[in-house]
């Protein structure tokens, strides 16, 4: 079955998991429709509910700090007839005399999007001012062993922040060590899987959230070994103050230090590309909307290891992650992408011939002799500008192609310096849905689906970010840590600069 499990840690990543598990359940199809190209078994388990119904719910864990919720309860319609605490047995053997009188702050409303769903009615259009919180635009029942509320911070919390690497290392120290994690709450959802394709992590990469989950990483690694473990590292892209933006980079360069020798694949993405292209609508202040355009790119490269076998462009995460990693050695790859309405490319296509490897879904061994940045990169810039001169060189790259898109001709004289490019193709278009903001605008009205081009890339330019990041840790890490860290990120960078030339110097002795 090739199952993937989902591991969100805190509010950027589970603002981009629900987008998420909102496009999985779109998927769905019924009665009297054409059979889904989507394989929902492996994202979604069969359980049975509360009233002995059979559920399908997504094979995720979902931790996030107190407060940060919003309206989503443990329980709900599918559970919660086997998931009622009475409060006077609450403390029942714990030494107190009499019954425990409960303190419960005041419930959080439900916003009309969410009393629209519930009542089977059309929801109301969304915006920045009416998400407060991830589950206002949830579309899904989860099971209540995906909700794991961690109540020692809470949200927005000045007293008690939670933002610092260490703070989220400890945390996870304390957790582990009263409760066992990765048994209580992981390992239920690996012993439902026949055979596990890989777990994929949405991950923040600049606050207390990369402490957490690099750890959790160790620890899977320490326990299961080798895997396809990818890991989406979530950064805040938004203009700052300079002492928050300096704790920003002292984390990061922490995070993707540590998370490089745990994952088996690791794809930052900032909330805020440097350059935007004119169709992007993005309010930076917004979660519900970065989080939808790191959803769009996110959702876009994993697809084909969510098709069905009996589909073009299916693969798995092996097969996706091979053509990248360079024997395990260069496990940061730079995301990019490029979005359209498929009316216009249907005009672009009317008078061009059709590319014919676009019907063979999966275009491995098709070459790029020159690195290839789509509309969008989102690869974090650590707020250090390139040192490079000329261009960028791609080491790999491989492309995830949603719609009616032409691929570009292979070259005829393939370059001394070409990389290794493969990608997968399907028809199965990006739903725009009630839930999603209305960031990507084409023409009027809005289409309901997109065309999407998204890459993953191997290049020099991770190399100048690992640098950046280098020369933070060199300012704004504690001494005692400071040696191992530097030199760590070093390491990792001569890995996207070893055995490359541009060339330049051959022309020279021409």
């Amino acid at each position: 079955m090739h199952e993937i499990v989902t591991l969100q840690f805190g509010q950027q990543a589970n603002y981009v998991g629900t987008h998420y598990w909102n496009t999985q359940e779109s998927y769905f199809t019924y009665s009297g429709e054409d059979e889904s190209p989507v394989d929902h078994d492996v994202s979604f388990r069969a359980g049975i509910g509360g009233d002995g119904q059979d559920t399908y719910t997504p094979r995720t864990l979902v931790y996030d700090i107190k407060g940060a919720f919003g309206t989503l309860r443990r329980e709900n319609a599918l559970y919660e007839l086997q998931h009622q605490d009475d409060p006077t047995t609450q403390h029942a053997g714990s030494g107190w005399s009499s019954a425990a009188v409960p303190f419960r702050l005041p419930p959080i409303e439900q916003n009309s999007y969410q009393r629209a769903l519930d009542e089977g009615a059309q929801p109301p259009v969304l915006s920045p001012e009416t998400v407060r919180f991830w589950s206002d635009y949830n579309h899904l029942f989860y099971h209540p062993r995906s909700i794991v509320q961690l109540n020692e911070y809470d949200l927005n919390s000045s007293l008690m922040p939670f933002e610092k690497f260490s703070t989220g290392e400890d945390l996870f120290a304390s957790l582990d060590r009263e409760h066992g994690l990765l048994d209580r709450d992981l390992r239920p959802f690996l012993e439902e899987c026949d055979q596990l394709q890989g777990l994929q992590i949405l991950t923040g990469l600049d606050d207390a959230w990369g402490g957490f989950a690099t750890k959790y990483l160790e620890r899977i690694a320490d326990d299961m070994g080798k895997g396809c473990r990818w890991v989406f590292g979530l950064q805040d892209g938004q203009r700052v103050a300079r002492e928050r933006m300096m704790l920003q980079l002292a984390n990061s360069a922490q995070a993707v230090h540590a998370i490089n020798a745990s994952a088996s694949l690791h794809i930052p993405l900032t909330s805020l590309p440097a350059e935007l292209p004119s169709y992007l609508n993005l309010d930076p202040s917004s979660k519900w909307h970065t989080s939808a355009l790191q959803t769009a790119v996110m959702e876009t490269i994993t697809l084909p290891a969510r098709l069905c076998n009996s589909e073009t462009g299916h693969a798995t995460f092996n097969d996706l992650e091979m053509p990248l990693s360079n024997d395990g050695k260069r496990c940061i790859a730079a995301a990019s992408l490029s979005l359209n309405d498929p009316a216009n490319l249907e005009k672009e296509n009317e008078n061009t011939p059709h590319d014919s490897r676009m019907t063979n879904g999966n275009t491995n061994g098709f070459h790029a002799n020159k690195f290839s940045q789509l509309d969008m990169a989102l690869l974090p810039t650590f707020s250090i500008p390139s040192s490079r001169s000329g261009k960028p060189h791609a080491f790999s790259t491989i492309s995830s192609i949603r719609g009616p898109w032409k691929l570009p001709s292979s070259p005829s004289t393939p370059s001394r310096y070409e990389s290794h490019f493969g990608s997968h193709a399907t028809s199965l278009l990006f739903p725009t849905l009630s839930s999603f903001p209305t960031i990507f605008q084409f023409s009027q009205p809005e289409p309901k689906k997109l065309a999407i081009q998204a890459s993953l890339s191997t290049s020099t330019i991770v190399a100048e970010r690992i640098r950046g990041l280098e020369a933070a840790a060199r300012r704004l890490t504690a001494v005692d840590e400071r040696e191992a860290l530097v030199d760590g990120l070093a390491t990792m960078a001569e890995e996207y600069e070893e055995g490359w030339s541009d060339g330049s110097e051959d022309e020279e002795d021409e």
